[in-house]
């Protein structure tokens, strides 16, 4: 069931905050009301900060093919995040409706060797959402990406129960307008998804120049190759 908790306030001392994707133990303090109170937080095998969650088995990124255009160094960004944190990503381009072949063709070829599964879907026609629900089956997913991209259509062709709130891309600035306010957990396709808010910016968080270099896997071969060991790619 769902159940409104509070957290103890022996998790603020500590300055721990709960977590999408939490494992916890709560004590029920109204059945009728559905209240109780979180008293235990359970080792987490994984957290991200931004976006927020937890225990997460895979990323699934959602990016528009136009409309808004998609943005490559946030796109990278996530990546590298992901990357330190040891959990797969599946990118999604969405809105193929409005693309070309070759341009897909070319987005493939941009990221075949980023080490992440590139999928592509129009949720406007339900194109791609079956292998999309393929992917989600039996994991806990969180689904990220920029505003207006459409993360909460995908999640309204999978779900048919609950509908997400979508709004249109702005006119003026070509960009989304945030529809997703909070984080949160849903039963969908025999798995779990974590609908994230949208996000236009992306900071590396406890991260060295050092982390962001290595964590571009498409050099991994190359890495030893290096006349200077300290290099750190950055013309490439």
């Amino acid at each position: 069931g769902l159940y409104e908790c509070r957290a103890r306030g022996i998790f603020r001392n500590k300055k721990m905050k709960p977590n999408v994707g939490d494992v916890v133990d709560i004590d029920i303090l109204s059945e009728e009301e559905k209240t109780g109170n979180l008293i235990k937080i359970y080792k987490r095998k994984n957290q991200l900060i931004r976006p927020m969650a937890a225990n997460v088995d895979q990323a699934l990124v959602i990016f528009a093919v136009h409309e808004p255009e998609p943005n490559f160094h946030l796109l990278n960004r996530f990546l590298i995040t992901m990357e330190q944190q040891e959990i797969p990503v599946i990118i999604c381009f969405n809105k193929t409706d409005l693309a070309t072949t070759e341009q897909m063709q070319q987005l493939e070829k941009d990221y075949e060797n980023s080490g992440c599964q590139v999928i592509f879907q129009a949720a406007a026609t339900g194109e791609g959402i079956t292998q999309i629900e393929e992917l989600l089956r039996g994991k806990t997913t969180i689904m990220a990406g920029p505003s207006g991209v459409g993360k909460s259509s995908t999640l309204n062709c999978i779900s048919k129960e609950k509908q997400m709130e979508t709004g249109a891309v702005s006119e003026k600035i070509k960009r989304g307008k945030h529809t997703t306010r909070h984080s949160e957990l849903y039963d969908l396709a025999g798995g779990f998804v974590a609908d994230t808010p949208g996000f236009s910016s992306l900071s590396f968080i406890n991260m060295t120049k050092e982390d962001i270099r290595d964590n571009f896997i498409e050099f991994n071969e190359y890495k030893d190759e290096c006349k200077y060991r300290d290099c750190m790619h950055v013309n490439e």
